[in-house]
């Protein structure tokens, strides 16, 4: 009978110190940081990996030494397991097992930025966006033909047609995938300012008032000039008068164009060559911002019919003549 105590007891001992070993071991797993620094580690979760393989893999890269049966069994008994999802994630510093596997279940990836820059043209987009190793690339062709074609558009020009913003993208994301965000949203910016447009417009559709917005973008980056601006050209458009705005021209010129407007440029006719042509150009020719939107379809009230740059920080000084532009082109231009 003694011996069977003793048995017992034995038992009873290497049980309470396994559990206490365990418990240990489950203290360390709730409580101790993964081995990060200060900035972080970016750990990719793959495509088809389960929460034992990514356990495994996050002891065998040295970021945690707790057994990598905790975790599976801890995402098991929190019914989590199944729940990870695949993508690049930022582990931050003092970040613990148990809080990395909500971020997973989270599906909190890594955010990427990508800046479309107001006034830069769809063209410039697309090679930007071509030359992002970031982006996954799907596009065989990069001109904006070939891509509205590929974003299902293929009876849209695409100049002017995508939204200038800051988009954040996970990995994974294709070329094609962004540029249909780009364009979702520029059509939501112009139909919601169409909607609250002003009264007594030159427009006939959003269309047109994008291509005056896109013109209105090239001409200032003032943003209290905009809606001048904008008055300036409706009513000139109103009047019959040719709108003889240099950033159409020069997009007409294409590749020709080599910095310098020449006088030879502006009487030379293409489509987008206001100064020869009544209207306005066939397309945008740039990307407009919202704010070139929301001052193209609120024009500012006046009776200003010209406007010269005066060379201090891109500002313009306002004429209601041809006389009065032709001084103030004198004295801000010509320095005479």
């Amino acid at each position: 009978m003694q011996i069977v105590r003793q048995f017992v007891l034995v038992l009873l001992l290497l049980f309470a110190g396994i559990t206490f070993v365990l418990w240990q071991q489950f203290q360390q797993f709730m409580t101790i940081p993964i081995n990060v620094t200060e900035q972080g580690f970016v750990y990719n979760v793959k495509q088809g990996s389960n929460l034992l393989t990514v356990s495994t893999d996050l002891q065998d890269i040295g970021l945690t030494e707790s057994n990598r049966y905790w975790l599976y069994f801890y995402g098991r008994f929190h019914n989590k397991a199944h729940l990870i999802k695949a993508g690049e994630y930022l582990i931050q510093a003092n970040t613990t097992l148990p809080q990395l596997l909500d971020q997973l279940v989270d599906g909190k990836v890594v955010q990427k930025p990508l800046t479309i820059v107001e006034g830069m043209t769809a063209q410039q987009l697309i090679t930007m966006i071509s030359n992002d190793p970031r982006i996954v690339q799907t596009l065989t062709k990069h001109d904006l033909a070939f891509v509205m074609a590929q974003l299902g558009l293929p009876d849209n020009h695409g100049e002017g047609e995508f939204a200038p913003e800051t988009y954040y993208f996970s990995s994974g994301t294709t070329d094609v995938q962004l540029l249909t965000r780009a364009h979702q949203l520029m059509s939501n910016v112009l139909a919601d300012a169409w909607q609250n447009k002003a009264d007594d417009l030159p427009y006939k559709t959003p269309y047109q008032a994008l291509i005056m917005a896109s013109i209105i973008e090239k001409e200032t980056g003032i943003a209290q000039e905009r809606p001048q601006i904008a008055g300036v050209f409706v009513r000139r458009l109103k009047k019959g008068m040719r709108l003889q705005t240099d950033p159409t021209v020069i997009y007409g010129l294409g590749d020709e164009f080599n910095g310098n407007l020449q006088r030879k440029h502006l009487t030379t006719d293409t489509p987008y060559n206001t100064y020869t042509r009544s209207g306005l150009p066939p397309t945008p020719i740039a990307l407009p911002s919202k704010a070139s939107i929301e001052a193209a379809l609120h024009p500012a009230a006046g009776t200003s019919l010209y406007f010269v740059a005066m060379g201090k920080e891109g500002r313009h000084v306002f004429s209601d003549t041809l006389s009065e532009h032709n001084q103030a082109v004198r004295r801000y231009q010509l320095k005479k």
